[in-house]
C-alpha cells in the first residue's frame, strides 16, 4: 500500500472510532449523570531523520465533558444532584469510584446504595446508615442528612487532585489515577436528578459529519486501489 493509502486508512479508523464514541453518547442521552465523550484527534509523524516521513492521524485520546446537566425533579427523598464541580463517591469491588448519578436509596441493611448496589460514601470515605425508623428525612445542600431533630451524616462531594487524573470505567462511572479531594464549594438539591448532559442534537449533527467524511475516504481508498490495479496490469502487458 502506498504511503498516501496508509494516511487515509488511519484517517479512517479514526473516524470509526469517533463514530463508536458518538453512537454510545446518543445511546446514553436518557441516562441519568451521564458525561458526553469525545475523541481528540493528533497527527503521528515518523522521525524526521527518516529516509521516508510519513504523518498519519491518530485518535486514541478521550475527553469527557463536564458541563452542568439539566436537573430533573424526582420527589424522591434520596434522590440527590449536584449543582456545579464535584461526583459523589461510592464503594465498588475494585475500590472507590465517582459518579454524577445520584438515585439513591436505603438498601435492606440500612445503608445508602446506588441503583447497582454500591454504598455511597459520606465525606470521611465511610457509608451512610440510613436507619428504618428514620422518618422526615431532608438532606441539606452541604449534603447533610437528618430526620428530625438527628443528623444521620453527610454525603460526600469529591474532585480529583489536580495532578490526578479521570479516567472513564463505566457509563456513569469513574476511576481516579492519584488522590481525590473533598470539595471545596457542595451545592446539593434534594428530591433531583442530573440528566445527561449530552448534546442530542449537536451529537446527530456530528454524526452525519462523520458518516460523509468515511464515505469520502472510502471513495478515496476505492480510487487508490483501482489505480493501483490498473497500473500492475499494464506493467504486465
Amino acid at each position: 500500500m502506498s504511503t498516501t493509502g496508509y494516511v487515509t486508512l488511519s484517517r479512517q479508523s479514526a473516524l470509526l472510532r469517533e463514530m463508536q464514541v458518538v453512537a454510545n453518547n446518543i445511546a446514553n442521552v436518557s441516562t441519568t449523570g451521564y458525561r458526553q465523550e469525545g475523541l481528540v484527534f493528533s497527527e503521528f509523524v515518523r522521525a524526521a531523520q527518516s529516509a521516508d516521513p510519513l504523518s498519519m492521524a491518530q485518535a486514541r485520546v478521550r475527553n469527557t465533558s463536564m458541563l452542568q446537566g439539566a436537573l430533573t425533579h424526582t420527589g424522591g427523598t434520596f434522590d440527590v444532584a449536584i449543582e456545579g464541580e464535584g461526583f459523589f463517591m461510592v464503594e465498588t469491588p475494585n475500590g472507590p469510584r465517582l459518579t454524577r448519578a445520584g438515585a439513591f436509596a436505603p438498601d435492606a441493611n440500612g445503608d445508602l446504595v446506588s441503583p447497582d448496589g454500591y454504598k455511597v460514601l459520606d465525606e470521611g470515605g465511610a457509608p451512610i446508615f440510613v436507619p428504618p425508623d428514620a422518618s422526615n428525612v431532608r438532606i441539606g445542600a452541604d449534603g447533610t442528612i437528618s430526620a428530625g431533630d438527628r443528623a444521620l451524616g453527610r454525603i460526600g462531594v469529591f474532585l480529583p487532585d489536580a495532578d490526578s487524573q479521570l479516567v472513564r470505567e463505566d457509563g456513569v462511572m469513574f476511576r481516579v489515577e492519584g488522590d481525590i479531594v473533598p470539595a471545596d464549594e457542595v451545592n446539593i438539591s434534594q428530591g433531583a436528578v442530573e440528566e445527561s448532559n449530552v448534546d442530542a442534537i449537536g451529537q446527530i449533527g456530528r454524526m452525519i459529519e462523520i458518516q460523509r467524511a468515511y464515505e469520502l475516504g472510502q471513495s478515496f481508498l476505492d480510487a487508490e486501489d483501482r489505480r493501483i490495479r490498473d497500473a500492475v496490469k499494464a506493467l504486465l502487458r
